[in-house]
C-alpha cells in the first residue's frame, strides 16, 4: 500500500521500485524534452504517486516502452507508433496530487482497454496499422496481459485507499489526440468537430456528476490561456468509451467519478513527437487549478444523487 508523498515505480513485477534521478528521456531519437521528474528504466511499468485529497489524474497512453520480446516482434516503426500514443501527458498531470502515469506502448498492451481486447491482433484494432510482423500466440498475448491484470489491480488498491481516506474521488484519466492526420503541416481537423480539451462521460452517471462535470467546463473555458481561450466539448470528438473510466464507474458506482479528458495534440507537433514547453507548462497550470475546484464540486455534490 503506497503512502501519502510515496513514488512507486513498476518494473518486471508489482509496484515497489523507485524510479532514478531526472535526465532526458527519448524514444528512439525521437521523444521530447526533459521529463518531468524521475525517468522510468526500461523495464518500468508505471509510476504512481500518492498525494492528499479525493482528486487522481492518469496518463495511461504516455508510455512508449516495449519489453524486448514484443520489441522484437513489433512491425510498426516507432514514429508511427508515437503518432497514436499520447507523449507528454504525464507532464500535463504533474500538479495533481495524485497520479499514475504509465511507461509500456499501447501497442503492447492497452490499459484502456478491456482485457479480451487490449492486445491489438489485428489492423482493425489499431485503426489499421499493421502492428506485429506475424500474429503473436496466445503465450506471448498472456504474457503481456500480466501488466494489464497487474494494473487494474494496483488501481483498485490505490482507489480502495482513496475511498477509505476520503469518501469519493474523481478521477481524470488523460489522453491527447491527434487533429493534423493529412500529414505535418497539413489542414487541420475543424475546430467544431476537436475541441481543444474533449470531456468524455459515455459511463458517467452524468446525474449524479453533473456538478463536477460543470467544474471542469467552466474551469477550463475560463483558464487565461496565453493569448486565448480554450475550446471545450462534451462528448465531441470522443465519448468516453475506454475501460479505465468504465473500470471506475462499475467498481465504485456511489463514490468515484471519471472522466476521460482529450486535449488536442496543440501543444506538441503530433507527427515528430517535439512538445511546445510553452504550452506544456500553461496545461499544466490547467491542471493545477482544476484540482480545487473538483474538490469544491466534490463538496457540493450530494452523496447518493441520481443516476
Amino acid at each position: 500500500m503506497t503512502t501519502k508523498g510515496a513514488r512507486i515505480s513498476a518494473a518486471a513485477g508489482p509496484p515497489g521500485v523507485s524510479t532514478g534521478a531526472p535526465t532526458a528521456v527519448a524514444t528512439a531519437g525521437l521523444r521530447r524534452r526533459p521529463h518531468a521528474g524521475p525517468v522510468p528504466g526500461p523495464d518500468a511499468w508505471w509510476t504512481a504517486i500518492r498525494g492528499s485529497g479525493p482528486i487522481i489524474a492518469t496518463a495511461i497512453h504516455d508510455g512508449s516502452g516495449l519489453r524486448a520480446e514484443a520489441s522484437a516482434l513489433m512491425k510498426l516503426a516507432t514514429p508511427d507508433r508515437l503518432r497514436e500514443e499520447d507523449p507528454h501527458t504525464g507532464e500535463l498531470i504533474a500538479a495533481v496530487p495524485t497520479r499514475v502515469i504509465a511507461h509500456r506502448s499501447r501497442f503492447e498492451v492497452d490499459l484502456n482497454r478491456a482485457r479480451a481486447e487490449a492486445i491489438y491482433r489485428a489492423p482493425a484494432q489499431a485503426w489499421g496499422l499493421e502492428v506485429w510482423k506475424q500474429p503473436p500466440d496466445e503465450a506471448f498475448v498472456e504474457r503481456s496481459l500480466v501488466l494489464h491484470d497487474a494494473f487494474y489491480g494496483m488501481m483498485r488498491g490505490l482507489l480502495d485507499g482513496i475511498v477509505q481516506e476520503n469518501g469519493r474521488f474523481i478521477l481524470l484519466d488523460v489522453h491527447s489526440y491527434n487533429h493534423r492526420r493529412s500529414g505535418p503541416g497539413g489542414v487541420a481537423t475543424d475546430a467544431a468537430k476537436a475541441p481543444d480539451i474533449n470531456l468524455g462521460t459515455f459511463s458517467m452517471p452524468r446525474g449524479r456528476w453533473t456538478q463536477v462535470l460543470d467544474a471542469v467546463v467552466e474551469t477550463v473555458q475560463m483558464f487565461d490561456y496565453p493569448g486565448r481561450r480554450l475550446s471545450v466539448g462534451v462528448d465531441v470528438a470522443f465519448q468516453g468509451r475506454g475501460a479505465l473510466t468504465r473500470f471506475v464507474h462499475e467498481t465504485y458506482p456511489e463514490t468515484g467519478c471519471a472522466i476521460a479528458l482529450e486535449v488536442k495534440k496543440f501543444f506538441m507537433d503530433e507527427w515528430t513527437g517535439v512538445a511546445h514547453c510553452d504550452h506544456i507548462a500553461a496545461l499544466q497550470r490547467m491542471f493545477a487549478a482544476l484540482v480545487p475546484a473538483l474538490q469544491a464540486s466534490l463538496a457540493a455534490t450530494p452523496r447518493g444523487g441520481g443516476a
